[in-house]
């Protein structure tokens, strides 16, 4: 097999906000005339519908300790 090695569960990162969930059909409530379901797709803003997310990086605030 050649190719990028498939994200497993022990190296993915699955975007917080869609669950890797990224991108889903919606139905506009009606058919066109040839009798087609008209759906737009709506894709999870925080990772643009890759269903993963970056590493993140430490904001200087999180590095703060309470005193």
């Amino acid at each position: 097999m050649t190719g990028p090695t498939p994200a497993t569960t022990a190296n993915a990162q699955i975007c917080r906000d869609c669950d890797g969930f990224a991108s889903a059909k919606v139905t506009l409530g009606g058919r066109d005339r040839i009798g087609h379901l008209r759906t737009v797709t709506a894709h999870c803003p925080a990772c643009h519908g890759t269903g993963t997310a970056s590493a993140r990086r430490p904001r200087p605030m999180d590095w703060a300790v309470a005193a």
